[in-house]
């Protein structure tokens, strides 16, 4: 949303700078990955040998119906990032416009937060719900979803970084190579991505720092699979 309000504001797309602060990203490698991502779900395209050469393909779902208009000069410098202010995506979607309460966001499903989840080192199981966080509908999938606060910083190559809140399928069972909530021994929940390696599971960081945990399949069960994430500013 922030490359499109940027063409629609001045026909040309943002700097991988300028994305990296509107982001509060410390380097561009993070930038690379949100477009190498983006681009590989048909969100964006990249014309080569261009420079600045990013084309928006289609917008999510659940904000193609309700684009604004076009943007005044004031409402754009808002959304510079040397104009940035604080909170969350949403907020950003509707600068000029009074913030919603929790709960109230348009065409949002509330999901419950049941507490915090470790990426890094596993720690306590999951809670009890603690507050209900609002989510896009096109977020939410089939099933039961809940809301968890990221801890640590193991997950960062994967986009997902401490004081995020993921958002989370319930199921039991998942495909390797896919980001879960594994809960270990019966009394650790870790979010890591799932690797099958013969009778072992594997959850493995993304991050270089930490090393990639081996466990017998017995020892542990899925608790769900990562399905979004909220960031706030």
């Amino acid at each position: 949303m922030f490359i499109h309000e940027r063409v629609r504001e001045t026909g040309i797309p943002p700097s991988f700078d300028e994305m990296k602060d509107a982001l509060d990203l410390k380097s561009k490698s993070g930038i690379h990955r949100l477009i190498t991502a983006l681009e590989e779900r048909g969100f964006l395209r990249r014309m080569e040998k261009r420079a600045r050469a990013l084309e928006i393909v289609k917008l999510p779902e659940n904000m193609a119906e309700t684009l604004r208009p076009a943007q005044t000069r004031s409402q754009a410098q808002r959304m510079s990032p040397g104009h940035r202010t604080r909170g969350t995506a949403a907020d950003a979607r509707g600068a000029g416009s009074p913030r919603r309460p929790m709960g109230e966001a348009e065409g949002a499903i509330n999901v419950p937060l049941v507490g915090r989840i470790a990426a890094g080192t596993p720690i306590e199981a999951l809670q009890n719900k603690l507050a209900d966080v609002p989510v896009p509908s096109g977020m939410i999938g089939r099933g039961d979803h809940y809301a968890l606060e990221v801890t640590g910083d193991s997950m960062i190559n994967a986009g997902i970084l401490d004081g995020d809140t993921v958002i989370i399928q319930e199921s039991d069972t998942a495909n390797t190579g896919e980001i879960i909530v594994a809960l270990v021994d019966n009394n650790e929940a870790t979010l890591k991505r799932l690797r099958r390696r013969g009778d072992s599971i594997a959850l493995e960081a993304a991050n270089p720092a930490y090393e990639t945990r081996l466990y017998g399949a017995d020892r542990v069960k899925v608790q769900g699979k990562l399905v979004g994430l909220i960031r706030r500013y």
